[in-house]
């Protein structure tokens, strides 16, 4: 058995009688078997049922009245997931239009059972083809959504795989990255701007030389930093002013949740870092 399920078919031909044979033939087709869900008499109407349900194949007339049999399969390919396609017809001029289509089969009336057999056959292998592709690419998607929700951190000679959930924020000093999380800090090779790029809107760019996690960020405040705070000093471009009894510089900053840290905000992110979490009702 080529395929487990039943190949499931829509009928298209302007021919009642035609449509009662082709009926009558799947019937007793077998290795594999094809299970009729509906039967249109004009293109337009088998749009109009495609667009409210789903089938493997579309056994097609081409000459119709109204639009044809092959600008039906036109409009066929732009569907998402587009059924396939065999051609079912008296005449064979239109077989090289039909396989530019990227018909799966033409075959020509009277349709000779062991002939329409063959040709699900044939819909039966692309079917699983499809299916192969579909389950590689969905396999390749996964691969590297993993790889883009771990941050990989040399330590020692150990490279440590940090889940990106577990990042509160990561800061650029000197030539490296801080990386923060509830319980550790880890130093790593690498710009802001490239993660900034691959960790996408679950981080927030508050300063030039710092992201952080959206979902840590408890308060958007005044603070006063220090140069001993774990945030660092207020950088010259942060949105700042001077206390009135000399006490540290201070500045807009966020609090990161789970560390208690602040962390400056620059005059430049101000706007955004509010609007972010605005958004996020905080």
């Amino acid at each position: 058995m080529l395929t487990q399920a039943p190949i499931s078919v829509l009928l298209v031909d302007d021919e009642a009688l035609a449509r009662a044979r082709l009926r009558a033939l799947l019937d007793s087709c077998r290795d594999p078997h094809a299970e009729v869900l509906a039967e249109a008499s004009t293109a337009s109407a088998a749009q109009a049922w495609l667009r409210e349900h789903g089938c493997d194949l579309v056994l097609l007339d081409v000459q119709m009245p109204g639009p044809d049999g092959l600008m039906l399969a036109e409009a066929l390919r732009h569907h998402a997931r587009p059924p396939l396609v065999v051609f079912v017809t008296a005449h064979a001029r239109h077989a090289v239009e039909a396989f530019e289509l990227d018909a799966v089969d033409y075959l020509t009336k009277p349709v000779r059972l062991e002939r329409l057999q063959a040709a699900l056959v044939r819909v039966a292998q692309r079917l699983q083809q499809r299916e192969a592709l579909q389950a590689r690419t969905a396999l390749q998607q996964d691969e590297q959504q993993a790889e883009e929700d771990v941050l990989p951190i040399n330590d020692r000679g150990r490279v440590l795989r940090v889940p990106v959930a577990e990042v509160l924020y990561l800061k650029a000093e000197l030539k490296y990255l801080t990386v923060r999380t509830a319980t550790d800090r880890y130093v790593m090779d690498g710009t802001l701007n490239d993660w900034e790029q691959r960790l996408g809107a679950r981080f927030l760019r508050i300063h030039r030389n710092a992201l952080v996690a959206k979902s840590a960020v408890r308060e958007l405040d005044r603070h006063a930093l220090r140069d001993e705070d774990e945030a660092g000093a207020a950088a010259p471009d942060t949105a700042q002013a001077p206390l009135d009894d000399g006490s540290p510089t201070e500045t807009w900053a966020v609090r990161v949740a789970q560390v208690g840290e602040w962390l400056a905000v620059s005059r430049r992110q101000l706007a955004s870092v509010r609007e972010a979490l605005r958004a996020l009702g905080r």
